[in-house]
């Protein structure tokens, strides 16, 4: 029985009681959610605790994308756990990365906690019992329950997975072929013969791309402007020597850790200090893919620096490979319309299609989209202060899990997993039953700022959704920095008891 099975059976055989309670209630068993677990766990064994998961297996983004390829667009040694070695090849597939998840989850007994095909539709939290009532849909039969917590952990992740963001443009219905989201790849969809058009030029058609060129007829990128992409090698010389030294996997691990760190936080820096340089290399390093003659500045140099929207990577030079063996192409154009046998651009050319591929992104979902309530009162989102970027005021105990943009996601999972340990702790420790982020007096008259600041990242599906978020401040702890490199200093030693955290 393969993973997903085993999931939904266990969906359908647990569930909760009626009147269940928890001290803690973890929303989301992705990557996350698994990490918030086992450091409550390991921190605070004598909590209970469950993972409410709406769908049916663990695994959240490798659970819910199943297009050709999809793989992992950060190294494992940094997107793996810090608690678990990553032993396989740094860019991994989702097959690999689930199983590394499964392993994890039952090396820590966590399966057992995870109540799947669970949907959160709202929280009403009781400030006299300081405690959230959770109204929860079971998927298998529609059954709405009701579960309480003392404290609520949101791990569920940024996006709607039910749905990606496709732009509608003129004449889709017209299209005679088939247009699909990879977010929502049919299992049934067969590319043999066929002329397959990927709108978009982020990590996900990236990875669609290489995987499908040479298995259909030709697959073009649609790009309207180009991405920085970053070509690299899935096993360097590095890499081989460390492993021929026969480490412990907790030695060779946490040296690649470190290493992968140090060269990410060296790009980072150099996006900032010297973009033009570093812009340079990237260039070149496409230029040895592609060879002397291919049109770089045309389809691989944006307009803005390296690393102002994600840094595409691409293992070994995959997808310049399939263009270099003309298995694939780039098209750099604005779309006019949609007809029946393909794209028309601006130019006026058609780019004929069997198949078009609408890599355009995701829809932003703060907290799941679920609706919270404190004594009776929707709490709206947008109105509130994000501090430290993960706790939001307006929310007593709650806390959310958001990973880092540019950094591995989990790198900032383990930082905030720390934070809410040292946090739960603090509150036994004085004695208290509640916490709820709270503006100073010097706080309230802040200039609110969008929850990620647009010259730091600027993806699309960031700009998007700057209005369903809370907001951040220009002082701390109300700034959101997402750079992995200051709050490995600045979260493990966040002050508990400097006004801005109200304890009842």
């Amino acid at each position: 029985m393969n993973i997903a099975a085993k999931s939904l059976e266990a969906a359908e055989g647990r569930s909760f009681e009626d009147a269940a309670h928890f001290d803690v209630m973890i929303v989301g068993a992705g990557i996350s959610g698994i990490d918030a677990a086992y450091h409550l766990q390991q921190d605070h064994p004598e909590r209970s605790f469950a993972m409410l998961e709406r769908q049916a297996t663990f695994g959240g983004t490798w659970r819910t994308h199943t297009y050709p390829g999809i793989r992992s667009d950060s190294d494992l040694h940094t997107f793996g756990f810090s608690w678990k070695p990553w032993k396989k090849k740094a860019i991994a597939e989702a097959p690999l990365i689930l199983d590394y998840l499964d392993q994890a989850m039952t090396e820590q007994d966590l399966h057992r906690h995870v109540r799947y095909g669970h949907e959160l539709l709202s929280a009403d939290w009781d400030s006299d019992a300081a405690r959230w009532t959770l109204h929860v849909r079971r998927l298998v039969d529609g059954r709405e329950i009701d579960v309480t917590c003392n404290f609520l952990w949101m791990c569920q992740g940024y996006y709607e997975h039910r749905e990606g963001y496709t732009p509608q443009w003129e004449g889709m219905e017209d299209f005679e072929g088939t247009i699909v989201h990879p977010q929502t790849w049919p299992d049934d969809l067969d590319l043999t013969d066929k002329t397959v058009v990927v709108i978009g030029s982020g990590a996900t058609a990236a990875t669609l791309i290489p995987a499908v060129a040479g298995k259909c007829r030709h697959a073009t990128m649609l790009q309207r402007s180009p991405t920085w992409f970053a070509p690299r090698p899935t096993n360097d010389e590095f890499q081989q020597t460390l492993a021929s030294l026969e480490l412990d996997d907790d030695v060779y691990h946490d040296i690649m850790r470190r290493r992968v760190l140090k060269m990410q936080q060296e790009i980072v820096r150099r996006s900032f200090e010297e973009p033009e340089a570093l812009g340079e290399e990237l260039l070149a390093a496409a230029r040895a893919h592609l060879g002397p003659d291919y049109p770089l500045e045309r389809d691989f140099k944006p307009s803005y620096r390296p690393w102002r929207q994600r840094l595409a990577l691409i293992p070994d030079g995959d997808m310049f490979q399939a263009i270099r063996r003309g298995e694939a192409s780039v098209v750099t154009a604005k779309i006019k319309r949609f007809e029946a046998k393909g794209i028309r651009l601006d130019d006026g050319s058609l780019l004929e299609a069997d198949v078009i591929v609408t890599a355009t992104g995701f829809n932003l979902l703060p907290l799941g989209g679920a609706e919270f309530r404190v004594d009776g009162e929707t709490v709206r989102l947008p109105e509130q202060w994000l501090h430290n970027g993960i706790m939001i005021t307006g929310l007593p105990n709650l806390a959310w899990t958001f990973g880092y943009l540019r950094t591995s996601w989990t790198m900032r999972a383990d930082l905030v997993a720390a934070f809410v340990s040292r946090l739960l702790s603090h509150m036994d420790a004085k004695g208290v039953r509640s916490v709820t982020p709270a503006l100073r007096e010097e706080d309230r008259q802040m200039e609110p700022r969008p929850w990620i600041d647009p010259e730091n990242f600027n993806a699309g599906y960031i700009m998007r959704g700057h209005a369903l978020m809370p907001r951040q401040g220009d002082r701390g702890p109300w700034v959101n920095t997402q750079n992995y490199y200051e709050e490995r200093e600045s979260l493990p030693a966040a002050d508990l008891e400097d006004g801005t955290l109200v304890y009842r």
